[in-house]
Order: C-alpha cells, then structure tokens, then sequence
C-alpha cells in the first residue's frame, strides 16, 4: 500500500483529556466530523496492529496503533507515529479514505459555529434573489450533493444555483439552523419552483435538511448534502429522486383567484404539512363533503345578496367540512378576500348564513385530481389519516374538502382537489 502523511494535526500530550474525530476526507479535505471524547492512553512507542469493525472507530487510539477496517472493500489503515507531529494513512486509495484524527482540547481550532449559524440565518434567504449567497464562505473544493445533482467546486454549486434561477421561479423559505456536530451544521428548508418551460407551469415542492460541513483550517463550509423529506434513497443518483420530480410535472388547474395564505412546512412522499393564516369564510350546512347542498346560497351572499347589496370577489377554494367521522354535521364554505374583516362584512340576508373567522393553524394535505365522488374523498381522508397516524403525527376529528375548480368547466383529470386535517403539536423539525 501506499502511504501519505498528513501533517499539521497537533500533537498529542500525555495525561490529559483529548478528543477524537472520525472523520472522511475527500483529498485531503475534513468532512461530516463526529465527536467522542476520550482519554488519551499513556502508554508510548508501543504498536499493536488489530482488526476493528465500523462501530469501534471511535474508541480511543493508543500511540503507535494500527486499525484496520475489516468490512469494507478497500483496507484502509492508520499509523499514530508517536515521535512525530504527523499522522501516516495506508489506503489504496486517497480520495474518501476514513481515518481518525486525533486533536487535543488545547491545541483544537477554534471555529465559532454560533457565527456560522448567525452567518446562514442571512446568508441563505439570499439564494435565488439578485444578491445571491456569499462565494467567500465556501471552500473553493465544495462537495455539494442532493438526490439528482453533483458538483464539487463552489463554482459548480453557483452554476446549480444559477441554472435553477432560469427554468424556475424558486422561492426558497429557510426554517431554522442548528449546529448537529462539532465541524457541521444542518437547516431546514422549504423549495416551491414553477416550471416555467412548460405551457402549464407546474408547480414543484421539496423540503428537507441540509447538512453543511465546515473545514476547521479555513472556517469555511467544505460540503452541503441535501435531504428531501419525499424519497427514502437520497444518495446521488436517486431514481427515487427523479421520479419523485417527474410525478410533481403532471396538470393541475388552479383558477387565478384569490385563496387562503399557508407556508408548507414539509412535504412527504404522500402528503404535505401546511400552515394556514387565518381566514375569513360565509358558511351555511351542506349534505355531505362531496355535495353541493348549499352552494347557492353562499354564493348568492357574495353575489350581493347581503345587507349593503355587496359584490364580493370570487376566491377559491370551496369548502365542505365535516366535524366527526359519521359526517353528522357538515357545512359549506366560500374563502372571502383576505383584505375583508368581520368588521367591515355586510350582514347575510338569510338566518342559515353565517360569517365565522379561521384561526388558521397546521393541517396535513392530500392533493389529487379526477371527479370527487363521496366514496374517493372518504378513501382519501382515511389514507391521510393513516399516513399520518404511522409518522407519529396527531390528526384531530373531522376534515375538510376543498375544490378549487367549476366541476361544468373543467376537464375531470386536471381538477385540483384536496382533503385536508387539522393537525395538534406540530413542530418542524
């Protein structure tokens, strides 16, 4: 075997704490380091040579001591000298060769993660927008991955970023950052982008986390891993992944009106976690979530039907919802524009009519098209809420139906419809 030595790792000191990294380098740069902290063996210029598996990594190394890993394709080995500051790494291979680094408590780079944390908070909202992140904080050699791309310079990253920015029109909504290791952070994200090539102009949504790892020499990021919430297999290449996005392709017709605000918060393979602002709806009882019972008369309070003889705007969706499971008690909703306030809302004509503001909150969606028999909005509701339920999620009673399309004007296999409910304790993380 080859061997290569990499220098300028500190020394070790006998008789005192230090800690170990497990760590993958890529030429020679640090990636994804974990933490162990263990107590360095006294014991000098004795070597022991020993097989160990994956999860024996992170026990401490004694000066001198050879490890090898015995389960992976290509032996690799590290030597502790202990008369030098040096470290020597056996491998066939140079590139992602897995070694541990050994950095003591005093002699450690100082990296301020709270500044990195602070730095993406203002950085990332810039992704997509005129300004753009900042180049300056990425090592030039960035491993950058997600399901379907590959790139790694910071000048591949920008030319992703920038290719994204002409064939969509991404919204990128950062969630938070936290520092998961001791060299990496991870955020959150949302991703909405419409295609703007194709003639209906799809809208695509991923959300996930982001692992980005900081080189310690430059106190820089020197890698940003990609996660979507949507596919199991994330590593590149995905097929799961480039399914994931063809599927997202397909027609939907939504109307150019006015509906309630929501910010997604996750989307999953099968569902997404909405959150709505409140809303303002004119409601009245309805017969069952796929009726139309008492459309007319909703309709008729915006149409000017009312005590001022007002014309509201139309808004979409049309809601029904029901309480419980048994649909005992169902009504039908028209959204009213969201510059309206129950202060500044005529009175309905009709007793049966009534305005009632939602408070908005979390709901889970299930979205799909074709005609919305009351047997297929059952199904839907009762997949959704087992989807729910199996991802420890907490669904309250009842649903809500929303149809966004005029049922005599709209071909069935583009109609946009939804069932939607309302979740308890959601935290995103």
């Amino acid at each position: 075997m080859a061997s290569q030595t990499i220098t300028g790792i500190p020394t070790s000191r006998t008789n005192f704490t230090s800690k170990y990294y497990v760590a993958d380098f890529c030429d020679t740069t640090r990636q994804k380091a974990s933490l162990a902290s263990r107590k360095q063996s006294s014991t000098r210029g004795k070597t022991n040579h020993g097989s160990v598996n994956d999860e024996q990594w992170q026990k401490p190394l004694s000066k001198g001591q050879i490890y090898t890993s015995s389960n992976r394709s290509t032996k690799r080995a590290l030597f502790r000298n202990g008369n030098t500051n040096s470290l020597v790494l056996n491998s066939s291979t140079r590139n992602f060769s897995r070694v541990i680094v050994r950095q003591s408590l005093v002699e450690q780079t100082a990296v301020d993660m709270k500044k990195l944390v602070d730095f993406l908070y203002e950085d990332l909202p810039h992704l997509f927008d005129d300004k753009g992140i900042d180049r300056t904080a990425y090592d030039e050699r960035v491993k950058f991955r997600d399901p379907i791309t590959k790139h790694d310079t910071v000048s591949g990253y920008l030319f992703n970023i920038a290719m994204l920015k002409r064939l969509f029109r991404p919204d990128f909504q950062l969630h938070w950052v936290k520092q998961t290791g001791p060299y990496e952070l991870t955020t959150r994200w949302t991703m909405v982008m419409t295609f703007m090539l194709l003639p209906w102009k799809p809208e695509l949504i991923f959300t996930g986390t982001s692992e980005m790892g900081v080189n310690p020499e430059t106190n820089k990021f020197c890698s940003h891993v990609d996660y979507w919430d949507s596919i199991k297999n994330n590593d590149y290449f995905s097929v799961e992944g480039l399914l994931d996005v063809f599927k997202q392709l397909r027609i939907y017709k939504t109307p150019d009106l006015e509906s309630p605000n929501y910010q997604i918060l996750k989307r999953t393979a099968t569902y997404e976690v909405r959150k709505y602002d409140p809303f303002i709806v004119v409601e009245t009882n309805g017969d069952q979530l796929s009726g139309s019972r008492g459309f007319n008369d909703v309709a008729g309070y915006i149409f000017g039907k009312n005590s001022k003889a007002e014309k509201i705007p139309m808004t979409t969706p049309v809601f029904t919802q029901s309480l419980d499971s048994d649909e005992s008690q169902v009504s039908i909703q028209i959204v009213l524009p969201l510059q309206k306030d129950m202060s500044s809302l005529p009175a309905p004509n009709q007793e049966d009519i009534s305005l009632r503001k939602v408070e908005g909150g979390i709901a889970a969606v299930v979205k799909f098209s074709g005609k919305p028999t009351e047997d297929i909005v059952k199904e839907k509701e009762k997949e959704l809420r087992v989807s729910l339920t199996r991802d420890g999620l907490k669904p309250k009673l009842g649903c809500l139906f929303a149809r966004y399309n005029d049922p005599g004007r709209t071909w069935n296999f583009i109609m946009r419809n939804e069932v939607l409910i309302w979740l308890e304790d959601f935290t995103i993380e």
